[in-house]
Order: structure tokens, then C-alpha cells, then sequence
């Protein structure tokens, strides 16, 4: 398609012709850095399954002495560090400083690290221009990296309309249709990794517009959408999208491709939107939200802010069951998984798990030729009697932030398969306060001699000098997740030979990894606590 990573607009030869081409790439969809063509590259030389291979949790321990080399530190680190970015606010605390308009968040670091290949993790994180809010999202995808991607480009775009004021939505209405210069919407904050799909671009604003358009018929001056309400609005809204695109398909035989690929494939959601002292959690699916907070002795805690959409919440099996009759009870969920298949409970496309029998063939007989050889549209999920299975539906958490809560974890599951919550949430801790706290020495039921105790004890020493080696938490904290050994410390040789696994292996050890870590900046919380409540 386009091998280059140029940094031309999206107001290329491609869009020269459309109406709102420049109003997408300049100005109201402000593209901050380049393109990348992975998108379009097939998702695998073999079928990929769309439901997760089954793997062990914590099964990469064991060791792949086989099928991998050592690396030496630098290549360790060059792995590791190939993903990562970070964004900070540089603001000073002037003498009539009242926290008001200066942002709660510090800044973030986020990384993602592949075991599927391509991976099918994407992120996000933008500001929102209009309300000052920041926008966070980790998207884990399934059956290739399709929906994921379009979310990643997407969702963000469409909470942030769903929190216009109903004016706001009227005067980008009027200007598009007047062909005005627009102010921006979003300030994307990108890896150069994390691309747009450029052939979509002009596809995917007809929709938002038609989307902000509903918006004003439905609303009346004065009137916008809280954000708990605008975020269940936006998740809903892009998902009956992504559904719609795909029945209707494109001239454009690549597009059909696309918006068919979108749609089969499937990928759960974490956002996070800040404002203030205000944190609303919308999750979709596996990935999780986990509240950093510090006690008063220094130690960190563990506050989850979203629940899991699978089969370990009964909450979730009692949901879908009783969506469907009595007849269904015992097919609906089998072996852990939706219909035996699907291992999250809620997800973005998926339409295997969400359209009639009927609409599916209807849709995949006038689809492109390419898309017959996808193995993910021929089977029909077993017990399939009375869709839909699946919901885009998010469940959406709001916490007011307090000074000692200082940083939010923003993870996919990959990431809660190696490590606990509260392992997660002290290897943070101690790495943002540059504080090591030294828990009491366990080796988990091993058998150990004086002289083997001695060495973790020096181990550990050794570790506290280099705890903070990295200059990027998500870093950090990727480096536990993929290297702890048996006694829990970081150990390179595991390491080593977990990041070398070729491509084939690396995901029977273990997931896709993609963190995003956001600090908070107490001063300004407790000022802006202090607003709110007089």
C-alpha cells in the first residue's frame, strides 16, 4: 500500500476530491505523527483462531531452553524500550495558584510489548481540546489486530462529541457544512508506532458526522451528555458503527476488505477519561484499571476500578444467562468461554457472536474474494439460537480522586496474567517514589541452603541499586512481568530467553503486553477537591 512512514497529511491523493478531507486531516482531526501501513499487511500466514489459544496462566516460567538465546543486556533493553513513550505537563506553580486550571495528571508512560506477531494490542491518549479531559485506552484484540486498530483511531472522537454541549455540536455542524476552518478536537499523544488507517479516514468521518448530527436532533440548547453517560453513548454508538460499515460495505474493494476484517475480528476496551479530580473508568471486556494509593507509611495499595468481563465474575455468567432462555442455560457459557468459544463477555465487532445466521452469510456471499479465505467467517459458534451473545456495552466506574491516590494502571490482560494486582501497584510505587520497600524475603515452599539464601540476599541488594534503571514505568513495570522468577525478582536470564522465543512459541508462554501508567499530581487534586466542595 504505502511501504513509506511519511508524515504527509491525510490530505493526500487519496482524499483530493472529498469535502471534508481537509477538515479530518488538519484541522478537526488533527494527525500528529506519521502513518504506518501495518494495518493493511495480513494478520497471519496461518489461520488465527478467534477465540485465545489456551495457555497456562504464569505457564511462561517454565523454560524455553530450546527455542531461544541469550541477549545481552543492551538487547534486552533495546527490546523492551522499542515501544515505550511518555508524556508529561510542564507547568510552575504560580503564588495564586488554586489548582483550578492546571490538569490533576502529571503525565503518563505507557509500552506494549508483542507476543503475537503482528501484535494485536493497540493504545491510546489524547486531550480533549473542548473540555480539558484526558482521554486514556488500552484495546486487546482477537482474531487479528483489525478492531482493535479502528478503536485506537476511533473511540476517543466519539466521547469526545458525546460530551459537547449541544451548542459547540451545532457550530461544527455549521462550519462543515459551511467549509470553515475548524478548531481541533482531540491533541493525540502518539508513538510513532501507533498509526492511522488512511484509506478509512474519510469513511470513518461520514459516520462521526452522521453520529454528532443524531447528537443535535436528540439534544436541545443547554443540554450535553455527562460523561458516565457520554462514554456508555460513545462505546454503544462506534460498535453499531463498526456493524453497519460492514453490512453496508464500499465500493472501494480494499475498504470492504477493512471494514469486513473490523468487524469479524473482536477487541475489549479500558478508557480512562480525566478531568480534574474527576476519574471515570468505561470497560469493556478483560483489560483493567487499578488505582495506585498511598497509605500513610508509605506503602502503596491496590484499588480496582473495573471488573472483568469473564467467566471468573458471576455476575457476568448470571448477565448473559439470563439474556437468553432457560433452554440455553448450559450452552450459553461452556468451558469458561461464551458459547465455548470466547473468552471476554463483552467486546467491540465479534459479529460471529452478534448478527443472525442469515445476516452473516448475506454479508460474507457479496464480501470480497479474500475475505472466503479467512478461516474466522466460516465456522457458525455451536448453540448459536437467539443472537446477540456479545455487548460493546461498557461498565463505567467514576472515583474522585484524592491526594494520595497517586497513579492509575491502564493494562491489558496480558498483563494480569503474570503479575497480582498489588505486585503490580508496589512496583509502581516504588519506582515513581524512587522508595524500595523492602517486604520480607520468601522463596514460595522452595527448599533453599545458607548458602543459596545468601545469594538472594545479595541478589536483592544488587536489584535495589538498579531498581530504576528504566527512565519509563510501563517499562519497569514489563520488565517484572516478563522476568520475575520463582523468588520474584527480576532475573536476566529469564528474561533473556522470554524476549527471544521466536514468533511461533512467544505466545504460548504468554499474551500481549500494553501498559499505560498515569501519575497524578496530588497538589493540584486536593486544591481541586477543596474547589468542588465549597
Amino acid at each position: 500500500m504505502h511501504p513509506e512512514r511519511a508524515t504527509m497529511p491525510v490530505t493526500s491523493q487519496l482524499f483530493r476530491g472529498f469535502p471534508w478531507a481537509k477538515l479530518w486531516g488538519s484541522s478537526l482531526f488533527q494527525r500528529q505523527l506519521p502513518c504506518c501501513p501495518t494495518s493493511h499487511r495480513p494478520t497471519s500466514s496461518q489461520p488465527h483462531p478467534i477465540w485465545p489459544t489456551a495457555m497456562p496462566v504464569r505457564g511462561y516460567r517454565r523454560s524455553p531452553d530450546l527455542h531461544s538465546y541469550n541477549l545481552t543486556p543492551p538487547q534486552v533493553n533495546s527490546i523492551l524500550k522499542a515501544n515505550e513513550y511518555s508524556f508529561k505537563y510542564s507547568f510552575t506553580i504560580v503564588p495564586e495558584f488554586d489548582g483550578k486550571n492546571v490538569s490533576s495528571v502529571m503525565g503518563f508512560d505507557s509500552n506494549q510489548l508483542p507476543a503475537n506477531a503482528p501484535i494485536e494490542d493497540r493504545r491510546s491518549a489524547a486531550t480533549c481540546l473542548q473540555t480539558r479531559g484526558m482521554l486514556l485506552g488500552v484495546f486487546d484484540g482477537h482474531a487479528g489486530c483489525a478492531c482493535a486498530q479502528a478503536l485506537s483511531e476511533r473511540l476517543f472522537y466519539y466521547v469526545a462529541m458525546s460530551l459537547m454541549p449541544h451548542e459547540t455540536l451545532c457550530e461544527l455542524e455549521s462550519a462543515v457544512e459551511a467549509g470553515r476552518p475548524l478548531s481541533p478536537i482531540l491533541q493525540w499523544h502518539k508513538h510513532p508506532n501507533d498509526y492511522f488507517t488512511r484509506e478509512a479516514q474519510t469513511m470513518y468521518f461520514n459516520s462521526l458526522r452522521t453520529y454528532w448530527q443524531e447528537l443535535i436532533d436528540l439534544s436541545s440548547p443547554g443540554e450535553s451528555l455527562g460523561p458516565r453517560e457520554a462514554l456508555l453513548s460513545a462505546f454503544k454508538r462506534l460498535d453499531s458503527d463498526l456493524s453497519l460499515e460492514a453490512q453496508v460495505g464500499d465500493a472501494n474493494s480494499f475498504l470492504h476488505y477493512w471494514v469486513l476484517r473490523v468487524a469479524f475480528s473482536g477487541a475489549t476496551a479500558c478508557v480512562a477519561h480525566i478531568d480534574g479530580s474527576d476519574l471515570y473508568v468505561a470497560n469493556t471486556g478483560d483489560g483493567r484499571a487499578v488505582l495506585g494509593v498511598q497509605e500513610e507509611d508509605g506503602s502503596f495499595s491496590a484499588h480496582t476500578l473495573s471488573n472483568d468481563h469473564n467467566a471468573q465474575n458471576e455476575n457476568e455468567v448470571a448477565r448473559i444467562q439470563g439474556e437468553h432462555p432457560p433452554s440455553e442455560k448450559k450452552t450459553v457459557v461452556r468451558q469458561d468461554r461464551l458459547l465455548g468459544l470466547l473468552m471476554p463477555f463483552r467486546a467491540f465487532g465479534d459479529v460471529k457472536f452478534k448478527w443472525s445466521i442469515d445476516l452473516q452469510r448475506g454479508v460474507l456471499e457479496s464480501g470480497p474474494d479474500q475475505l472466503h479465505d479467512n478461516e474466522h467467517t466460516k465456522f457458525i459458534p455451536p448453540n448459536y439460537h437467539t443472537p446477540p451473545y456479545l455487548t460493546a456495552e461498557p461498565e463505567i466506574t467514576h472515583h474522585r480522586l484524592r491526594p494520595q491516590d497517586r497513579f492509575l494502571v491502564l493494562g491489558t490482560d496480558g498483563l494480569w496474567e503474570t503479575l497480582h494486582r498489588q505486585e503490580v501497584v508496589r512496583i509502581v510505587g516504588e519506582y515513581l517514589t524512587g522508595v524500595h520497600q523492602r517486604q520480607p524475603l520468601t522463596v514460595g515452599g522452595y527448599h533453599v541452603t545458607l548458602g543459596q539464601m545468601q545469594g538472594l540476599l545479595a541478589e536483592r541488594k544488587a536489584r535495589a541499586s538498579l531498581a530504576f534503571q528504566d527512565q519509563n514505568a510501563a517499562t519497569h513495570l514489563i520488565r517484572h512481568a516478563v522476568g520475575n522468577n520463582e523468588f520474584g525478582a527480576v532475573d536476566h536470564e529469564t528474561l533473556s530467553k522470554m524476549l527471544s522465543l521466536p514468533e511461533e512459541l512467544a505466545r504460548m508462554y504468554r499474551d500481549d503486553i500494553t501498559i499505560i501508567i498515569t501519575q497524578f499530581n496530588p497538589h493540584v487534586v486536593g486544591h481541586q477537591r477543596q474547589g468542588g466542595e465549597s
